[in-house]
């Protein structure tokens, strides 16, 4: 089973010298349609419990990410930014990472947080935030760090919970592609559809062949 996160590698980096640490995850990237988001969750030193039950994103139930969403914002600072649909097929994937979370890190400081001085811990074995960002910040990759830091895995949790909730309401607008359900990704019925009647404009046209 995958290890439950815990604040052990949040405090190693406090212990040499942060001041500040913003955990960041990004879901959707592998969707067919709808936007590609990246949650950020900032963790002031002196922090030692964080909500119950709290995972990566996708090792927990919809109901438990709902129930963990306000959890997380009382618990710590979060911010969700997004890259659309249109921008991932002008500019590519990775390149829309790094600006979602741009839009995610000036919204946490337009929240007061001193995004400058923080320490970043990111999801993954690549730094993809640092080229998107004009001033560089202190990025610290981690592979699976969704699972076993809590930091990041809030803010996986609060990126998901955001990106559900849209894909659900645009689901509304256009609910041949089953989006309520399959969130954009490549499900059967979303694929079919996209036979059928073809792409809308929250579709990732570049990806789609």
């Amino acid at each position: 089973m995958p290890a439950e996160p815990t604040l052990n590698v949040e405090h190693e980096l406090f212990a040499s010298g942060a001041t500040m640490i913003i955990g960041i995850d990004e879901v959707g990237r592998g969707a067919m349609a709808g936007p590609v988001m990246v949650g950020v969750c900032a963790l002031s030193p002196g922090v030692t419990e964080f909500p119950a039950g709290l995972r990566d994103s996708k090792l927990v139930s919809e109901k438990k990410r709902i129930a963990l969403f306000p959890e997380v914002q009382q618990w710590a600072p979060t911010a969700v930014g997004e890259a659309s649909a249109a921008e991932i097929d002008e500019l590519g994937i990775t390149a829309c990472l790094g600006l979602a979370a741009r839009r995610a890190l000036i919204s946490l400081h337009e929240a007061g947080v001193p995004v400058g001085e923080a320490t970043v811990l990111l999801d993954g074995a690549h730094d993809w935030l640092n080229p998107a960002l004009s001033s560089k910040l202190q990025v610290t990759t981690r592979v699976k760090a969704d699972q076993d830091c809590a930091v990041v895995s809030a803010a996986s949790i609060v990126a998901k919970v955001t990106r559900d909730e849209l894909m659900v309401s645009l689901d509304a607008q256009h609910p041949e592609y089953g989006w309520a359900s399959n969130k954009g990704y490549g499900a059967a019925v979303h694929m079919e559809a996209i036979k059928t009647i073809g792409l809308t404009p929250y579709h990732r046209a570049s990806w789609v062949k």
